[in-house]
């Protein structure tokens, strides 16, 4: 659905002029102590002055596991006493993630350092000490030990400061997987009109990452509030009205963290010379693949059977047990993000640039063609038949979701990257009390 941009800019008034600092998450049910939700994901409150009459700027940068984003909000301030209204998104993103630097925490935030020069560029000098930067790290650096996790901060921190825009005390951190997920219910429910419906039929979404996946979704049902463990339902209000979201993320359930622990080598880690074979992989294929700063040997099955049975056998076992399930997440709307995006577009089933709907059992078909002819996709990547078949049991077997399950696949909604930086950039800017 198109929304033209005054519908939008009016969209974005309403969510900064409704004090979301105080309405969005005054009630956090989830946590003993309702200011943790938002103290430890933005930063300490400080003032903005001074800023200017037309334009307001942000720079939020999401460090997953695979790779580090920088989103650059630009905002547009007709009227001293309106707030800002959303104008454009500038994307880039560097590879690998900043865990494949965890021995070398220098170089890794000298990839931050490059991203940066992209967000001199579109900021425009006027403005840079008043622009505030930060940085959330996701599963990727969840993974890593602490004291690792936290060189890599404390070096990407040190380089945020170097830099000629506003470092608040906190921007730099690891975020909880469960923020990701109801930043980016937020995020989407604003661009696609949903929170302003009459009907209130929000969507619920899906994000697959290299080291976890999310769920999120307004539950319509006491059943499912009843029973769902606790920790996976956050209340919050606003625009005087309280939700009550389910929001689960699942740590070493990404698709490549599944990939490791398909081949088994989760537990016994890279050893010289050992190859991890599954027959999810073509049978005379040996490679490497790096994947947080490790290397794997891996290889198909010479011998042995291969194709989306036995395949699908392998990956299941990854699933089977490991996560809720939801009866009325079968007929709801979903809007799915990151690798399901990426493994849909790569086989075709899906526009790379449109995105499109699909259902369940699509990615089941495309994985039984992949993985029962891997020799007619050598030329993509060698894991196509081992991650379409994760994702047809993630969905079927972990969530549970029925084989006709319609799924929103998108990457931009009202060309805005649907990720859950825009949410909490709106919350960071309002947390600053940007002023003029």
């Amino acid at each position: 659905m198109d929304y033209e941009p005054s519908f939008l800019r009016t969209l974005f008034s309403l969510i900064l002029v409704s004090s979301l600092l105080d309405c969005v998450l005054s009630e956090v049910d989830a946590f003993p102590d309702t200011k943790t939700w938002f103290e430890n994901l933005l930063p300490s409150t400080m003032c903005i002055q001074n800023a200017s009459i037309e334009s307001v700027y942000g720079i939020m940068f999401d460090a997953g596991s695979t790779g580090t984003r920088i989103h650059i909000y630009s905002f547009t301030q007709k009227y001293p006493d309106q707030l800002p209204e959303l104008r454009k998104e500038i994307f880039e993103s560097v590879k690998p993630g900043l865990s494949a630097y965890a021995d070398i925490p220098e170089q890794g935030a000298e990839t931050i350092r490059g991203l940066l020069e992209v967000a001199k560029d579109a900021v425009p000098s006027s403005h840079w000490k008043k622009t505030p930067v930060v940085l959330k790290a996701t599963a990727g650096l969840r993974l890593l030990p602490e004291k690792k996790a936290q060189a890599l901060l404390s070096e990407v921190k040190n380089v945020l400061e170097e830099s000629p825009f506003l470092v608040p005390d906190n921007s730099v951190s690891i975020m909880n997987g469960t923020y990701e997920g109801i930043l980016a219910w937020i995020t989407v429910n604003f661009l696609t009109g949903q929170l302003y419906s009459q009907s209130k039929q929000t969507v619920g979404i899906l994000d697959l990452g290299g080291a976890s996946t999310q769920i999120t979704f307004l539950p319509q049902s006491e059943e499912t509030l009843e029973q769902s463990p606790l920790d996976f339902i956050t209340s919050f209000k606003m625009f005087h009205t309280t939700y009550k979201l389910y929001t689960h993320s699942y740590l070493g359930l990404g698709l490549k963290a599944a990939r490791l622990a398909t081949l088994g080598a989760v537990e016994t880690g890279a050893v010289d010379k050992q190859i991890f074979r599954s027959s999810c992989l073509p049978k005379n294929l040996e490679a490497v693949w790096e994947f947080g700063g490790v290397s794997y040997r891996y290889g198909g099955i010479e011998n042995g059977e291969s194709g989306f049975k036995s395949c699908y056998a392998e990956v299941l076992r990854i699933v089977a047990g490991k996560l809720h399930q939801v009866d009325e997440i079968k007929g709801s709307t979903f809007y799915a993000f990151s690798y399901y995006y990426d493994r849909a577009a790569d086989t075709n089933l899906i526009d790379y640039g449109k995105g499109g709907i699909l259902e369940v059992r699509d990615f089941e078909r495309k994985a039984i063609e992949v993985c029962d002819h891997m020799e007619g996709f050598t030329s993509s990547s060698p894991f196509l038949c081992m991650d379409l078949s994760y994702i047809t049991a993630l969905l079927k077997e972990g969530f549970g979701f029925k084989i006709n399950t319609p799924l929103q696949l998108t990457k931009k909604v009202n060309n805005v990257e649907t990720s859950w930086s825009l949410g909490a950039t709106f919350l960071m800017l309002q947390s600053l009390r940007i002023s003029n």
